[in-house]
């Protein structure tokens, strides 16, 4: 089954004082479902692309796994919504030892930084890496103009991994977490060391999201949109430089700013 990361649909568009009718693209939404040793883990609602990243990436932020080798078999039946993964260590995985729940694709339901998973794979940044502010612009410019998806639809986020000088990897998703998780299981899937690596995103930084950068083990986190308040409190306690509104030639440095440099 080869899945669709957008449609054509036939719309009504009001512009200028008048109606046209005229063909626009649509993102779609896809539900998988994470089979974990034969229990249901949880269904995440997702771009259908990058799929198997996706579920790597999730499985290593959860705490399920630490490195790909921990995944006995893995298969996707794509026309089911399912992913099946069976574990080489089936004993000690208890779905019960974490919190089942449906993720949905945005800014319901998400995931809080108080589980016990959540505290033991979030890591420090250590790397004492520094760029420069027009490297910030830069890589936030490279960013957009890999998003073909995004200028074609408008419904997506992404997000990309960088060393000091340009994108490395970039990955979208209808759900901001689940771009992330794509970096994530695509290091994994690929060992990449990412701890002077640089994150770039399209998204608000939210808790969840700075969270998610603290799991990936990088440094900076570069943003086109807000930070939450408590997002850079996690940042400061977590070494994690946070950069906001990159846009045009001006941005805002809120956490740990001495690794950005004229």
């Amino acid at each position: 089954m080869n899945l669709s990361v957008k449609k054509e649909r036939v719309i009504h568009q009001y512009r200028a004082g008048k109606f046209n009718c005229k063909t626009d693209e649509v993102v779609e939404e896809f539900p998988l479902t994470i089979m974990v040793n034969g229990e249901e883990f949880v269904t995440l609602v997702c771009s259908p692309e990058h799929l198997r990243e996706l579920v790597i990436g999730f499985l290593a932020s959860e705490g399920v796994i630490r490195f790909k080798n921990e995944i006995k078999r893995f298969t996707i039946d794509e026309s089911m919504g399912f992913a099946y993964v069976e574990l080489n260590d089936t004993k000690n995985f208890r779905s019960s030892d974490f919190t089942k729940r449906v993720i949905g694709s945005c800014c319901g339901k998400g995931r809080h930084f108080y589980f016990l998973q959540d505290v033991k794979t979030a890591k420090t940044a250590i790397d004492k890496i520094n760029i420069s502010a027009e490297t910030c612009i830069h890589l936030m410019m490279c960013l957009q103009n890999e998003s073909q998806l995004f200028q074609h639809t408008g419904g997506v986020h992404n997000a990309g991994l960088c060393d000091t000088e340009k994108l490395i990897i970039t990955r979208t998703d209808i759900g901001r977490h689940n771009a992330l998780d794509k970096i994530f299981g695509y290091c994994l899937l690929h060992r990449i060391f990412v701890r002077d690596k640089i994150l770039v995103f399209s998204g608000r930084i939210s808790s969840e999201v700075l969270l998610k950068a603290a799991k990936l083990g990088v440094s900076i986190v570069i943003s086109k949109s807000a930070p939450t308040e408590l997002a850079l409190k996690m940042a400061e306690e977590l070494n994690i430089t946070t950069v906001g509104f990159v846009r045009g030639d001006s941005f805002n440095i809120y956490t740990h700013h001495q690794r950005i440099i004229e």
